[in-house]
This record gives C-alpha cells, sequence and structure tokens, in this order.
C-alpha cells in the first residue's frame, strides 16, 4: 500500500474517534426516577422540565443530535448555529447518526460561509442571545462549544457593525495574529464573547461542554469564551493592534468600543452559576492514529499536540525531522550533526509545548533504517498574507515541506533522501482548510520537481499565497486532502511517514501485508450492520 493511502488512514482514525457522538455519551450521563439528574463528570444537575440547548461551532450538529437523544423530553427547545451547508454534507455522506430527528425541538441555522461571520450567523447569534436572556434562576443551560464558534455567534457591541468587526478580524488574519491574540479583539467587540453568553443567561445555571481546537485546551479563547469570565483589557488590545501596525487603521466605532470600560465584567456572578468541561481534544486524534500506525508497522513517535507558529518556519522543522530518520545508518555523522543541531536551535526558536527534541531524535538514531517511521503532531499554525491567492494553513504548510526538501536534495545535504519515500500530510479535522474546499493536502520529496516538469513553480505560488491553485492544478488535485466538512474539529493533524524506498526487508513485507488487509477489511465492513462488524475484528 501506498505511504499516501497509509496517510488516509490514519487521518481518517484520527477524526473519526473525536467525532461528537462517542464524546458526548461519556460526558453526558441521564439518571432517570422519581428525581432525574443530568450528571457531568460526576456533578449533577435536576432536571424537572428546565433544561434548554444552544451551540456553536463546526461539530455542534452531531454534539446536539446526540444530546438531545439521551436528554429526550427533558429538554425544552434549543438553538444551535453551524457551518453553510453542513446537514447537506452530513445526508450525503450517510452520516445520519450527526442529524437531528425531523421533529427536533431544536432549531438549526446555518452560516459563515468559508467560516466568516455573516448575516445568518448574526440572525443565529441575536437567537441564541434572546433564549439566554428569558431563563430564569430554575432553568439550566446545556451550551455545546467547538471550533468554528466564533465566527458562528457575532454580536458586535454598538454601535461596531457586523462588517466592521469581521475588516478588523481580516486585518489581523492577513498580518499573521494568532488565534489568541485574534479571540482577545473578537471578545472585546462581542456582546457574547469573553463570558457575555454566560452573564446573559444569569439567574440560569450554565452547564458548557467543549470540544476543543487551540493549543493547550484554554477554555476562555475556545470559539472566544462565551461562557467563561474574562473581563476586556484595553491595554492587551491596543498592544495587539500597535503590534501589528493597525491602530490607525481600524475604523473608529471599534476604536470607540476597545477604549470604552464595560461595567457588566466586574460583578462575582460571572462564574459561579458555570461549569465549563472539555469533551475531547486534538490529544485524543493522536494516540488514535498513534495506535493505528503502530498496527501497520511504523516506529511512531508523537512530537506533540501544540504545534504553533509561522507556516514556514514550521515546514522547515518538519523537513529536517525528515532527514535527520533519512540519515539513520548512513554513516555520515557531520551532516547528522549539522542536522540535529539546526532542529535543536529550531525548537528552541519555536518553543513548542510537549516537544522532547533530545529523547525524539535518541530513539530516531538507535532505531535500524529498515523500519518505517510515522512522526505525528497537531496543533495549529499561523500564515502571513502577502499575496492574494487562495488556500489555507494546511495546503500551505504541506507544499512548503515540499520546497524545504527539494532545496536539501538540490544542495547536497538531501543525498540520502534518495534512498526512502517519504510522505507528509497536513489536514484540518474539520475537514475545510481556509476558504477552500480541501481540507488539507499530501506532499513528497519529488514534488516540486514534478510540479516544474509541467511547469508549475511552488515558489511562484506560494508567494501569492496561492496553494489550493496549486495543489488543484497539479495532477488534477490527486494530491488534495479531500474529506467535506467532517462535523468535528480538534485543530489540525500533521504525519511523516517515512520508509526504505524499494525494501523488502520482512518486517516491511509484514507491514505491508497487514496494511492491505485491513484496508480490504475495513471497506467491507462499510456494507455490514454493527453486529457483524464486531465479529470481524481488523488484525
Amino acid at each position: 500500500m501506498a505511504l499516501k493511502e497509509h496517510g488516509l488512514h490514519l487521518f481518517r482514525s484520527a477524526v473519526g474517534t473525536v467525532l461528537p457522538g462517542a464524546m458526548m455519551r461519556k460526558a453526558l450521563v441521564l439518571e432517570t426516577g422519581r428525581c432525574p439528574r443530568l450528571v457531568v463528570h460526576g456533578r449533577p444537575f435536576e432536571l424537572k422540565r428546565n433544561l434548554y440547548l444552544v451551540g456553536f461551532g463546526k461539530a455542534v450538529l452531531g454534539m446536539a443530535a446526540v444530546a438531545e437523544s439521551i436528554l429526550g423530553d427533558h429538554l425544552v427547545r434549543g438553538i444551535v448555529s453551524v457551518p453553510q451547508g453542513i446537514q447537506a454534507t452530513l445526508q450525503l455522506k450517510g452520516m445520519r447518526e450527526m442529524l437531528l430527528k425531523p421533529q427536533s425541538c431544536i432549531q438549526v441555522i446555518e452560516g459563515a460561509k468559508h467560516n466568516l461571520p455573516d448575516r445568518e450567523s448574526l440572525k443565529a447569534a441575536n437567537a441564541i442571545r434572546a433564549l439566554a436572556e428569558g431563563l430564569t434562576a430554575e432553568d439550566l443551560l446545556l451550551v455545546l462549544i467547538s471550533g468554528g464558534g466564533s465566527a458562528l455567534l457575532p454580536a458586535p457591541v454598538p454601535p461596531v457593525t457586523l462588517e466592521e468587526k469581521e475588516t478588523v478580524t481580516k486585518l489581523l488574519a492577513s498580518k499573521g495574529a494568532t488565534i489568541q491574540e485574534l479571540n482577545t479583539i473578537r471578545k472585546a467587540l462581542s456582546l457574547l464573547k469573553g463570558g457575555g453568553l454566560a452573564r446573559t443567561a444569569f439567574p440560569a445555571q450554565v452547564l458548557s461542554l467543549i470540544l476543543s481546537d487551540i493549543v493547550g485546551d484554554p477554555v476562555d479563547l475556545i470559539a472566544s469564551g462565551p461562557t467563561v469570565a474574562s473581563p476586556r483589557r484595553v491595554q492587551d488590545c491596543f498592544q495587539i493592534l500597535a503590534k501589528y501596525d493597525l491602530t490607525n487603521i481600524i475604523p473608529e466605532s471599534v476604536r470607540t468600543v476597545l477604549s470604552s470600560p464595560d461595567p457588566e465584567c466586574d460583578p462575582p456572578r460571572d462564574s459561579a452559576h458555570v461549569h465549563n468541561v472539555i469533551i475531547g481534544s486534538n490529544r485524543l486524534a493522536l494516540e488514535e492514529a498513534k495506535h493505528q500506525a503502530e498496527s501497520l508497522g511504523y516506529l511512531t513517535l508523537v512530537l506533540s499536540d501544540a504545534v504553533c507558529g509561522e507556516v514556514s518556519t514550521v515546514a522547515y522543522l518538519y523537513s529536517l525531522f525528515i532527514q535527520f530518520v533519512c540519515l539513520r545508518g548512513t554513516g555520515n555523522d557531520p551532516l547528522k550533526d549539522k542536522v540535529g543541531a539546526a532542529l535543536s536551535n529550531l525548537a528552541g526558536e519555536l518553543q513548542i509545548p510537549g516537544l522532547n527534541l533530545v529523547d525524539t531524535l535518541d530513539v530516531l538514531q538507535g532505531s535500524q533504517a529498515e523500519i518505517p517511521v510515522c512522526l505525528l503532531a497537531g496543533g495549529e499554525t499561523t500564515v502571513r498574507l502577502q499575496g492574494t491567492g487562495k488556500g489555507g494553513r494546511n495546503q500551505e504548510l504541506a507544499l512548503r515541506v515540499a520546497l524545504e526538501l527539494h532545496r536539501a536534495k538540490a544542495s547536497g545535504d538531501g543525498t540520502s533522501l534518495e534512498k526512502y519515500e517519504a510522505v507528509f500530510l497536513s489536514g484540518g479535522t474539520d475537514g475545510q482548510d481556509g476558504p477552500t474546499e480541501a481540507a488539507g493536502a499530501f506532499s513528497s520529496q519529488e514534488l516540486v520537481g514534478m510540479a516544474e516538469q509541467d511547469n508549475l513553480s511552488a515558489e511562484a505560488f506560494l508567494s501569492n499565497n496561492d496553494s489550493h491553485t496549486f495543489f488543484a492544478r497539479f495532477q488534477n488535485g490527486r494530491h488534495l486532502l479531500m474529506t467535506g466538512l467532517t462535523g468535528t474539529n480538534v485543530m489540525d493533524i500533521h504525519a511523516v511517514l517515512i520508509r526504505v524506498r524499494g525494501g523488502n526487508s520482512l518486517l516491511q513485507q509484514v507491514s505491508e501485508f497487514r496494511a492491505d488487509l485491513n484496508a480490504c477489511i475495513a471497506t467491507e465492513l462499510q456494507g455490514l450492520t454493527a453486529t457483524h462488524q464486531a465479529d470481524m475484528p481488523l488484525l
């Protein structure tokens, strides 16, 4: 089986393990009887026809469907704001378990096309706000939150308009602002973010179930923290704007709001009635991918679930890892030391949480050259926009990794690469990479050279931030990762797969046999019932 197929299998397995259904069933327990209770992580909430539901994010539709199936008649009413087209996508893919029943008491509003706030998502935010405002001390509000929630819950503080808030967000994103910086500004300009929804729902109890899409799982930043008290800090906002030379460019209405105190942020009631629970994260997805890779015979290492940084720098990091793996057993110690030193310097610059470079290099150095290697990581890179092209951080990362490997080979330092096949995959677990239909892309050390034969210059496309157009034109888009919206969102998955080129060791033969057989079984299982599946475990 080709490395690309292995990578696709790992990605699908990782996404499959963080789909909303399983996580919601683990988190929500309904205790029936004379005094029915909802129990979440050991904490009970009494139910007496007092339960309401709101949600916003890319994974929320599936979360809501499972919640309603568990809660039944105890749920009075709900409203969820979800991405444009997700219901049709899930219906087409046969993922009916992530769709609400026809007679559901939950209203679905689709909006935020291409993950940008719009009139439909504003309509949803206003409806959610109105529901929360009508609650009493006897009520319980169940809030479902996942990545993408910021764009799906826009409620600008007057006089800021939706268009003005979007302008500021785009300006920051184009300058390479981090998700943390973006959310700091978003919260300051929003009625519902930064704890605004929790304040609006007071005095009702608020229970938030959160699927994390941000490095470190900070509940105050996921979807801009609508149920987490977060006083607006004027100084922080203006420091961010100054950092990117935007202070004098932002609309006057934005400057007015950011400069004004917010009297609603001070009362201690802000968090006393709120319970926030993380139910899923990127780490869970990586653990499943690691399990699958090991079952395919790979020596597998998880580098980190918190990879962040500018995309070109992260691409260079991955290219160095690939070169280091390919130098195993070559005896070229000076080059190995050179690559190791470059890795150490770059890791120090990026300061990636959880990355233990010394132990990782020791394990790789001590492994035999014929053993295939899989390196896994998760997180979210940033792209500094310099052009007007079409793409996303995952496609740009994949293309930049290919370009770095191409440069290494041209310099002579990458001669060891010739002995190995190497594939790099970067994909968004939500199935959408930027304003494109792709989730990400695959790349290899040969990709840039092959593209040049078709008169496609990777460097030219990257200079215009046009990675999607490059991949769409190159070999009819066969290197694009196309999944459609997945119904979940836990940031991105990065995978490096490396094996000896044309190797025929017993280990590799066994690995390929198992991979092919498992793939065949998986295909057959798609047409079988759950009962039959239980009787046919994979090897």
